[in-house]
């Protein structure tokens, strides 16, 4: 049995895609996947485009600014 419990709410939570996105997508699954591994690919696609507009708008940390969160959290 699939569980597909919370998959909804990410699905709900999804940017409106263009067929010419989700064909792409459909094209780099094998010929036979689960609906859980076109999800993913789903959520996957969506975090990337997130991150891409995130860079756009300037809405990015430093790698310096990273490195010295990391050295906070490590102590």
């Amino acid at each position: 049995m699939i569980n597909l419990a919370g998959k909804f709410d990410v699905l709900k939570r999804l940017k409106m895609l263009t067929k010419d996105q989700l064909n792409k997508t459909m094209k780099n699954l094998p010929d036979s996947f689960t609906i859980d591994e076109l999800i993913d690919c789903l959520i996957f696609m969506e975090k990337v485009e997130e991150g891409y507009q995130q860079s756009v708008s300037g809405k990015v940390i430093q790698n310096e600014d990273v490195k010295i969160l990391i050295d906070k959290w490590s102590e």
